[in-house]
């Protein structure tokens, strides 16, 4: 079934000249970029290559192609604190396929380099400029072209903001699990760029899970396909697996075939509160060993739900260590939470408390995705982390990270995918402080190098980008690296696909 054509909505995450961020990261204010174009009988602002901007206007609508700086400048980076970023040439905001295949000719040929960019909610600055390059700005390509309920699948184009996507399958009876707490903002192929997760991952998996094809133009603007539409497929080498996540230096995404699932039951959510990180860490053992299998299993440690209390007033209990949520989404949820709450009981939970419905369910859910909005409004700036550990290893984590927290004298939060092991510790800091500054970097070298020797991963779903490629490094080791840096070599002969990330 080919869904109709989808109005172009605004770009979700495209600053005001001169607009601010509000808590949650968002930009406002923004203006439309077809506001500030380049005709073809304009000559370039100053500082812009005359050349590039005519070799672009050749194949590309006026409209597609932005120059004036103040609003070029708006596309310089992520939400990634630490990252520095550069000064694009020129911003390119194409609608279909050819058009992207013309910008990449024209880089490859001019040796300009280009950086795709989604909604810029990233957190490793994966999506920062570098001075003179092409962003290329891929919100614009945002149709659903198909949702098939036979072969459960959905065609996207890069563009299509998660939250939109699983709006419209579920109107077929259809799921689309990944669901990072950016959803309402974040595309796919930015999701498919980091290979996102998010809530549910502990039962349905992440994004690399639901990819199953892809069209890549590639470096030098040749269209490759990959992957299948089918449910199997094993013919060479798994090329679709090879792009998820890799941040937009192997090539450029401009559609997908996603996998879908039957929807689920409503889900009921239960929180259960504990004296210590140590026993809600000992309770996510228990549930997993117990061969149970949560739809959702999030941790907040006391500094989160108290910034959340803080930041929307909740009511969450500030007397616990740690809040600990178990989802279900079977057909008895209230039997499956009965089960996890006496499990959480005998670790040394002080109180269990299941949601009597759906509205109380979304009520603590909503809590869990207001946490780093909370933990940025402590102090103005965080750095979050992204460190994943084997699931018998977080609670050495969490130990470790108060350990860190206290030794630098710094305000670091915890919120986590408990059920796969990934936690986001949150520095909260002044950035208008060097010294605060320089500890919180500090800190949040700390808990990485704490996460490698514990047997765990730099990144469990946000990615490398700028802000740990020298970390990238030191898990992969010397032959890692060179084999990785091999394949970059291989589909970007001239180094032009978003340089100075990853490596």
């Amino acid at each position: 079934m080919t869904a109709p054509p989808r109005p172009e909505r605004a770009h979700p995450g495209a600053p005001a000249r001169g607009g601010k961020r509000t808590p949650q990261g968002v930009h406002t204010g923004a203006p439309e970029c077809n506001a500030v174009i380049m005709s073809r009988s304009q000559a370039a602002p100053d500082g812009v290559d005359s050349t590039l901007t005519d070799r672009l206007l050749a194949g590309l609508p006026a409209d597609a192609v932005v120059t004036d700086p103040d609003i070029t400048a708006s596309y310089a980076h992520d939400m990634a604190s630490f990252c520095p970023s550069g000064s694009p040439a020129v911003v390119v905001l194409p609608r279909t396929v050819e058009e992207v295949q013309h910008v990449m000719r024209t880089a490859t040929e001019l040796r300009v380099p280009v950086v795709p960019q989604g909604a810029r909610t990233g957190l490793s600055g994966a999506a920062n400029a570098s001075d003179g390059c092409i962003v290329l700005s891929l919100t614009r390509m945002n149709r659903i072209l198909e949702i098939n309920p036979v072969d459960r699948i959905a065609v996207v184009e890069p563009g299509v903001v998660n939250a939109d996507l699983s709006r419209a399958v579920t109107e077929h009876g259809l799921y689309y699990p990944p669901d990072p707490s950016s959803w309402e903002m974040c595309t796919i192929g930015g999701n498919i760029g980091t290979a996102s997760g998010g809530l549910c991952c502990v039962k349905y998996g992440v994004t690399a899970e639901y990819v199953l094809g892809l069209d890549v133009v590639l470096a030098d603007g040749r269209l490759l396909s990959t992957g299948r539409r089918t449910a199997k497929g094993v013919a060479g080498y798994d090329l679709t697996r090879l792009f998820v996540g890799s941040e937009g230096s192997l090539g450029i995404v401009v559609r997908a075939v996603l996998a879908l699932k039957p929807k689920p039951p409503q889900q009921l959510v239960l929180a259960a509160e504990f004296p210590s990180a140590a026993a809600a860490c000992d309770a996510v053992c228990r549930i997993m060993a117990g061969g149970h299998v949560p739809s959702l299993l999030e941790l907040m440690d006391r500094t989160t739900v108290k910034a959340v209390n803080d930041l929307a007033h909740m009511g969450l209990p500030e007397t616990t260590e740690a809040l600990l949520l178990a989802a279900f989404d079977t057909p008895d949820p209230a039997a499956d939470l009965a089960a996890v709450g006496a499990l959480c009981e005998a670790a040394g939970a002080t109180e269990v408390v299941p949601a009597d419905d759906a509205a109380e369910s979304e009520m603590l859910l909503q809590a869990r995705r207001l946490s780093l909005p909370a933990l940025e409004a402590v102090r103005g700036t965080t750095m979050i982390d992204d460190v994943c550990v084997p699931r018998s290893r977080l609670g050495d984590l969490l130990d470790g990270i108060e350990q860190i927290a206290e030794k630098h004298r710094l305000t670091i939060g915890v919120c986590a995918h408990a059920g796969d092991g990934n936690t986001h510790p949150t520095v909260c800091f002044d950035a208008q402080d060097p010294d605060e500054s320089r500890r919180a970097r500090a800190s949040f070298d700390e808990i990485m190098a704490l996460g490698l020797r514990l047997g765990g991963t730099i990144t469990g779903e946000h990615g490398v980008g700028v802000l740990k490629k020298e970390w990238l490094a030191r898990e992969l080791g010397p032959v890692g690296l060179e084999v990785q840096r091999a394949v970059k070599q291989t589909f970007d002969p001239l180094g032009i696909l978003n340089p100075g990330k990853l490596f």
